[in-house]
């Protein structure tokens, strides 16, 4: 799968843009601040319907414009197909495919996978667990649909259940434990079935994360990822009913899938971001992410976009030249890669002999390079 067009209007910092790709490897360079990031997030955006950086449609809106759009042109399969990412201010973002706009805006997820690799991605092991569900389930909706859907019916009913909760404090009147009850029937359910499907994928995962830290690394030492979760122990429907004064003292539930973790560890069982070294940890997140992407291609039947946001950065000559040989034998897909000093990584990208397309940026203007 591939991305033959792009056309970018009133997208963060472009005005209007329009560039024909390589299906195969992609090279974005240009200062820091001038726009590299945000072409790769446009692409995020036609994707998975989202920004990679931003939560509000209106961020990503040029300044003083009241709408934005963006147009990919994809090859998957044999056939051509058309994404459009519209948002106006004051609307609901629309995503439409071939010109038809998506009854439920989740339809688009996993239609169309990439997967992207930034400094970011080291909130993934430095951060709370927020985060590392965050990237477990974004990986899991790709390629579960019904997985998707099972945990947008979880996080309704638990916003449902916060409120009910937070209701009750406010108020001294009776409390409708019926109610209550009408939520906890099908949470516990989806409690079960999630974490089911969660320790099933992260056992699969596992599996290739493993290969892929040992590519990119020499290191001996054993990488882990443990699953926890509250549903994991002994009667949990039990707990979870003899917690409901606790959750109505802190209004909000305090059990459920909504506070797993995935714990990183090295070694002896110690964690990743305590105890290892900042390349151990650079690496553990490059083979999370390169995991992430053979996962998807495996479930999807289709290639990745892969999206390389300044992965460079800190590395001396001969780690990128690592890197970029075993991404390269990680992926046949179509792979975009931004670097704010290309002279690093241009030479390295040649050997490679596969087809290369070099864009400039520039205060939001994007120019094809003939180097």
């Amino acid at each position: 799968m591939y991305i033959e067009k792009l056309n970018v209007l009133n997208f963060k910092n472009y005005s209007s843009e329009e560039i024909s790709l390589s299906p195969e490897i992609n090279l974005v360079t240009g200062l820091n601040g001038s726009g590299k990031t945000n072409l790769l997030d446009a692409i995020h955006c036609l994707s998975l319907g989202k920004s990679a950086f931003s939560t509000q449609e209106q961020n990503l809106i040029l300044t003083h414009q009241p709408f934005l759009s963006v147009l990919g042109f994809f090859h998957k399969s044999g056939k051509s197909y058309e994404v459009r990412y519209d948002y106006q201010k004051g609307s609901k973002k629309v995503i439409l495919l071939d010109g038809k706009a998506y009854d439920r805006l989740s339809d688009h997820i996993g239609r169309f996978p990439v997967v992207m690799i930034n400094p970011d991605d080291q909130k993934i092991i430095r951060e709370g667990s927020e985060e590392r569900r965050k990237f477990f389930d974004q990986l899991f909706c790709q390629i579960d649909h019904h997985y998707l859907t099972q945990l947008m019916h979880y996080v309704h009913l638990l916003k449902q259940r916060n409120a009910l909760l937070k209701e009750w404090k406010e108020s001294s009147g009776k409390k409708d434990y019926v109610l209550l009850d009408s939520y906890d029937a099908p949470l516990l359910r989806l409690n079960k079935e999630l974490y089911d499907k969660r320790q099933k994928y992260t056992a699969h995962f596992m599996t290739y994360f493993l290969l892929q830290y040992k590519k990119l690394t020499e290191d001996k030492e054993q990488m882990k990822i443990v699953y926890q979760s509250d549903v994991a122990k002994e009667d949990f429907a039990g707990l979870f009913h003899k917690n409901r004064e606790r959750d109505q003292i802190l209004e909000r539930t305090t059990l459920g899938i909504h506070k797993d973790d995935f714990i990183f560890t090295i070694g002896e069982q110690q964690a990743v971001k305590h105890f290892g070294s900042q390349g151990q940890q650079k690496s553990f997140v490059i083979a999370l992410k390169l995991a992430q992407l053979e996962m998807m291609r495996e479930f999807s039947k289709t290639e990745p976009i892969l999206l390389l946001d300044d992965i460079f950065d800190k590395l001396d000559d001969e780690r990128i030249h690592h890197l970029v040989h075993n991404i390269a034998g990680t992926t046949s897909g179509q792979i975009f890669i931004t670097d704010a000093r290309p002279e690093r990584s241009m030479e390295i990208i040649r050997l490679l002999k596969r087809e290369i397309r070099i864009f400039h940026v520039s205060k939001g203007e994007i120019v094809v390079s003939d180097k």
